[in-house]
Formats: C-alpha cells, sequence, structure tokens
C-alpha cells in the first residue's frame, strides 16, 4: 500500500542525491550491501535487548534501500539483475529483522517465540504470489500489509516494547490477509486469461499447417496430369 503510492514519489525526490552519490563512485550494490549490513546490526541490537537503537538501525535500514534504485537510475545501471539482487536483499533484510525479534522474545522466557517466525513465513509467502504471479504475466501488488507497512509497524512494535508481542500478532493477521488479497487478484486474473496451448500441440499444428500446401500442390498436379 504505502510502496505503491509513496515509493515512486521518494525515489523521484532523491534522484538528485542518487546522482550525487554516483559521481561520489557509490554503486547501488554498495547500497544494497549496506543495508544488508545495517539489518544485521539491528538484528543483533534487538536479540540484545537494545530495543531503541534496533528502532534507529531499522530506520537507517529503509534509506540504502531506497537509494539504491535511484543510483542505479542516475547511473544508468538499472538492471533486471539488479532488482533480482534488491529483491533477495530485501528478504534476507526481513529474515534478519524478524531473526533479532525471535532472538529477543527468546531471552525473554517468552513462550511465543515463535510469532516472528510465523509473521516472517507469511511475508515469504506473499512475496511468493507477486514473483510467481509475475512470472505468469500477472500482476500481485497491492495489499494491507506490504514490506513498508511491515517495517513501520515492527518499529512502533519496538519503540513501546509493551507493545511488540500485540503488533506481531498484528502483523501476522494482516500479512495472511494480504496473501489472501494477492491470491484473490491473481485468480481473477487468471480466469480471464485464454488459455494456453501445450507445446506439443502448437508443434503438431505447425506441421499440419506447414504439410497443408504440399498437399494442394500435389492435388493440383494430379488434376493438371488427368487434364
Amino acid at each position: 500500500m504505502l510502496d505503491g503510492r509513496w515509493r515512486t514519489d521518494f525515489e523521484r525526490a532523491m534522484r538528485p542525491v542518487g546522482s550525487s552519490l554516483h559521481r561520489s563512485g557509490v554503486s547501488a550494490d554498495h547500497l544494497t550491501l549496506l543495508g544488508i549490513g545495517m539489518s544485521f546490526l539491528a538484528a543483533v541490537a534487538i536479540g540484545n535487548g537494545a530495543l531503541r537503537a534496533g528502532v534507529l538501525l531499522l530506520a537507517l535500514t529503509a534509506f540504502p534501500d531506497v537509494l539504491d534504485g535511484a543510483v542505479a537510475k542516475a547511473s544508468g545501471t538499472a538492471s533486471s539483475r539488479g532488482a533480482f539482487f534488491d529483491s533477495v536483499a530485501d528478504r534476507l533484510t526481513d529474515a534478519l529483522l524478524l531473526g533479532g525479534v525471535a532472538w529477543y522474545l527468546a531471552g525473554t522466557g517468552s513462550h511465543i517465540v515463535v510469532l516472528p517466525m510465523a509473521v516472517l513465513g507469511a511475508s515469504m509467502l506473499i512475496s511468493y504470489e507477486r514473483a510467481k504471479a509475475e512470472s505468469l504475466g500477472f500482476n500481485a501488488r497491492g495489499g494491507i500489509m506490504e514490506r513498508a507497512e511491515r517495517l513501520v509497524a515492527l518499529g512502533i512494535g519496538l519503540l513501546f516494547d509493551s507493545l511488540l508481542v500485540p503488533v506481531l500478532w498484528v502483523m501476522l493477521a494482516l500479512t495472511l490477509f494480504t496473501a489472501v488479497q494477492r491470491f484473490d487478484r491473481v485468480w481473477r486474473q487468471a480466469a480471464n486469461a485464454p488459455v494456453p496451448v501445450p507445446l506439443g500441440m502448437r508443434w503438431r499444428s505447425r506441421r499440419v499447417a506447414r504439410s497443408r500446401p504440399t498437399a494442394r500442390a500435389w492435388r493440383q498436379r494430379a488434376r493438371t496430369r488427368r487434364s
């Protein structure tokens, strides 16, 4: 939801910064790696109970995630390879942050240490839905709890530690609801899409199409000989 409404405008506003970083020798891959490093530090801070420091590092993690696209566009190096690397880095960042939360809950003796792992699993599910849908030519973007919303919600839960567990429950419920939203959206698109022709049938139809002119030619020759 926030990704669709604000990310494009924010990236456009960051283009001058991206151009400056490009001129200074910073590449989009450098920023992606920096974001992974920041998320690792945030996970360590959260796991050790330094939740305020974790919130700060979580906020700082968002800047490389946005600036890498601005740098790639400024340098003219935006590519499928970069998009793939950025997507994998996002999944790794999610795993590190929620792993840090699980580490923290385990240290407090909580019996719901599996809760952040459930949120991670639901997050991976909606990411897979989008990736698979796009590979089939469908659009699965959108939903009430995309990555930006999850990071904001997690930051609120870490800032007010008494709300951490309730926030995780809300994240889990809304992420699963987003999975249902995306499934329904792609299901409707697929229902209206033309049925793909199997490869074997396409090959046979091409052979028949190619053989028809030859058959006509032979029949024409036979008529000519008779006459």
